[in-house]
């Protein structure tokens, strides 16, 4: 792993990445944050973590990916988030955020952003039946009224996994970076 440049700073992107098929692409999304000037750290549910190169990640950042909460005294691994990025964000994850749920990091972190006046955008990924539940809609016009930043994917076809060549990676910085004040 290696260690960030610290003496320009650069705006701070965390990526929170749930569990699903396109988890593994993350790099995508680091590649082109990393591309337009951005530090960036991983955050992942603990399923999420499952779909992830961890090694591959850690290296790609040069931060170690937090799935768990710290202990008493433990250093904080990640500077603070300037903005945050939930993609790809999975059916269980928008509607758990939106009702307030924080029974994962993951979910902690994104409960607390919106009382932080943190920057977030969520690219959801699921399914159209899952799509089609009214919590489901709900919970996307909660997270609306909560000014997180909403992506365009379509829901794919139930039992397909399909639609990872139409998922835009690089959307959720187009959406986060008219929110910035950019850093010198």
């Amino acid at each position: 792993m290696t260690v960030p440049n610290t003496s320009e700073k650069k705006p701070f992107l965390y990526v929170v990445v749930c569990a699903c098929g396109i988890a593994g692409d993350v790099g995508k999304l680091i590649t082109a944050a990393h591309e337009r000037q951005w530090d960036v750290g991983v955050v992942a549910t603990p399923q999420g973590l499952g779909f992830l190169d961890t090694e591959v990640v850690e290296g790609q950042t040069g931060y170690p990916i937090r799935s768990a909460w710290r202990t008493s005294g433990e250093a904080r691994p990640l500077p603070p988030a300037d903005a945050i990025a939930v993609s790809p964000a999975t059916f269980n994850t928008v509607n758990k955020w939106a009702a307030g749920i924080s029974d994962t990091l993951a979910l902690g972190i994104l409960c607390e952003a919106y009382g932080m006046g943190i920057p977030t955008a969520v690219l959801p990924y699921l399914n159209s039946a899952q799509a089609a539940h009214p919590a489901y809609r709900q919970s996307l016009d909660q997270l609306r009224e909560m000014d997180v930043l909403i992506g365009s994917y379509e829901p794919h076809r139930p039992k397909s996994g399909g639609g990872a060549d139409r998922f835009r990676w690089e959307e959720a910085l187009d959406l986060l970076e008219p929110t910035l004040t950019r850093c010198p």
